[in-house]
């Protein structure tokens, strides 16, 4: 069981008891540390041997500049930067105490949060606590960041006499310009730029991608992860803030990092701290908004009146308005109009072991996309004895891209096939007849009558032409004031807790949580395929379907209202 005094306890605690204003996703991210650091965690614990000996190393080293210059490093340290470092290096597996829990590190943080800093010294200590002769990188976008790191390294190197000199006769560091080696240890760190081909061939034990959000595409991610294949304690380390895009490298890595914290994607290796704002719409007068963004400001007095200051300086001038947004308070401005379509806790109160749909009267919904990719099929039904919606909703993808699919968008497709979640059909495009036949048969599948049918004409018109001859099919224009209806009835329900779905379909969560909302002139809401980070096929064939239910709702409600007066 960890120490309770020390630092990286006492943050993690201080942030689950709501004793620090952090977002929720770091509020989820130090439980499960807790968990761990309280030994009731069943196959991990924290390497106390390890523990210490970072703890005497940072006593070594020396704050070269800053608030705190002087100052040892183990003094200086702020309570998230503790939290990182611990739960990185020291979480290790119960019964293979030498082995890392995680393999993956996320952090989402605004400028000025001594991010570079803290990466830096993550390095130093790699420098001791791996194995000889391993190999470490950062990329960047550029030279200029790239240099970043690596001088922040040399800087405290250069401040901390117990590091300089020589052991032994040698140099106890080796600092060139491309690169820096520990004689103690025959461990090398090199600083890459970015490429959009020269990052293959490394072996790296442990990589740093820095301001990820400003990179191109994945490929230097992916590059650096698939020299890690043959590595026993693989570690990469994803580090950026907010960039004016909601499409990039980093989104990516950050919406992954969530679902693995809301348990639908179930992936023990992945540490994130995400430093963004639950509430991102009053950032011009909200200082919770800055406090849950920057958690060095909330330890440095000095920085947060800094921010209020940048904060006034925001409101008046129209210019400054998209870097203070985007950069000091982990807000997308370009996505200003655009927001998460429902909070997954919400949905996921709604969770149950199973649905009996027979003798239900239900209505489908279907997204037949293009034919490369994913399309679904929902069926929804009002429970006039709970007075909630049942929802169910179905995958289908090309069979011969499951395993392509899987690996791109890091969701494990085969699994929600053997669990019936998904189907795979066709090779390497959708079978659109195993959809017709999958609609045909739900009245004899699941027992239930099918009083209608939504599609988007997009797509689905000789599907719908097919499924007309034995079922009411109905267009549903994919406008705004058309789907705003069904789309902010769906979001009350949800929030009410009046939403039934079966908790093994998580792909259904993953398709909630990826979804995005906007609103029109007429601040009409509804879902975007554009601006939500991923798939959501499941999602909009569930609106579709709410639609019709929405109308035979309201026609009820007015019938039983007359009947009464």
């Amino acid at each position: 069981m960890m120490d309770k005094e020390h630092k990286a306890y006492q943050y993690a605690y201080a942030v689950a008891k709501n004793k620090v204003n952090a977002p929720k996703y770091v509020k989820l991210q130090a439980k499960q540390f807790l968990k761990v650091a309280n030994g009731r965690d069943k196959k991990y614990i924290v390497d106390e041997e390890k523990l210490k000996t970072i703890d005497n190393v940072l006593k070594l080293l020396i704050m070269a500049k800053g608030l705190k210059a002087g100052e040892t490093i183990y003094n200086a340290l702020a309570g998230f930067q503790w939290l990182f470092l611990v739960a990185v290096l020291c979480v290790v597996h119960k019964d293979n105490p030498s082995k890392r829990r995680y393999e993956n590190a996320i952090l989402e943080i605004c400028r000025k949060n001594a991010k570079t800093f803290l990466v830096a010294l993550i390095f130093i200590l790699l420098f001791f606590l791996e194995p000889k002769y391993s190999k470490f990188y950062s990329v960047a976008p550029d030279g200029a960041l790239s240099r970043e790191v690596k001088d922040a390294i040399e800087e405290i190197i250069g401040s901390s006499p117990a590091l300089r000199g020589k052991l032994n006769g040698k140099e106890k560091f080796k600092l060139l310009r491309d690169y820096i080696h520990c004689n103690l240890t025959d461990n090398r760190y090199v600083p890459l730029n970015y490429s959009n081909s020269r990052l293959d061939g490394r072996l790296p034990n442990v990589f740093l991608i820095d301001e990820t959000g400003a990179l191109p595409n994945t490929y230097a991610i992916e590059a650096m992860r698939s020299g890690q294949l043959t590595i026993l304690n693989k570690l990469g380390i994803i580090i950026s803030t907010k960039y004016p895009t909601v499409t990039n490298p980093f989104e990516d890595e950050v919406e992954y990092a969530k679902r693995v914290l809301l348990g639908t994607v179930d992936d023990d290796t992945t540490f994130s701290l995400l430093y963004e704002p639950d509430n991102q719409k009053a950032w011009a007068t909200s200082d919770s908004i800055l406090e849950q963004a920057n958690p060095l400001a909330l330890e440095v007095p000095t920085m947060m009146n800094d921010l209020k200051k940048k904060r006034k300086t925001a409101i008046e001038i129209e210019s400054k308005r998209e870097n203070f947004i985007t950069k000091h308070c982990n807000i997308v401005y370009s996505g200003v109009g655009s927001e998460s379509f429902i909070n997954i806790a919400d949905l996921q109160k709604g969770a149950v072991d199973h649905i009996d749909w027979s003798g239900r009267e239900v209505y489908l919904g279907v997204d037949l996309a293009l034919t490369t990719d994913n399309v679904a099929v929902a069926m929804v039904s009002w429970d006039d004895e709970a007075e909630q919606v049942l929802i169910d909703s179905r995958a289908f993808l090309p069979e011969d891209r499951v395993e392509e699919k899987s690996k791109l968008e890091r969701i494990p497709y085969q699994d929600f096939i053997k669990a019936m979640y998904a189907v795979a059909c066709g090779d390497r495009t959708v079978d659109y007849s195993v959809i017709e036949d999958y609609v045909f048969k739900v009245e004899e599948t699941y027992g239930v009558t099918v009083m209608g049918i939504g599609y988007d004409r997009w797509n689905a018109l000789s599907s719908a032409q097919k499924w007309e001859e034995k079922y009411t099919v109905v267009e549903i224009k994919q406008h705004s004031s058309v789907l705003h209806p069904p789309t902010k009835w769906l979001t009350e329900l949800i929030t009410d807790g009046k939403v039934a779905y079966e908790k093994g379909n998580k792909l259904l969560e993953i398709n909630f949580q990826n979804a995005r909302c906007v609103y029109d002139t007429n601040m009409n809401r509804y879902v975007n395929k554009k601006r939500s980070t991923g798939k959501i096929d499941m999602v909009v064939a569930t609106i579709n379907a709410m639609y019709l239910l929405q109308q035979d709702y309201m026609l009820n409600q007015t019938i039983g209202w007359a009947i009464q007066t």
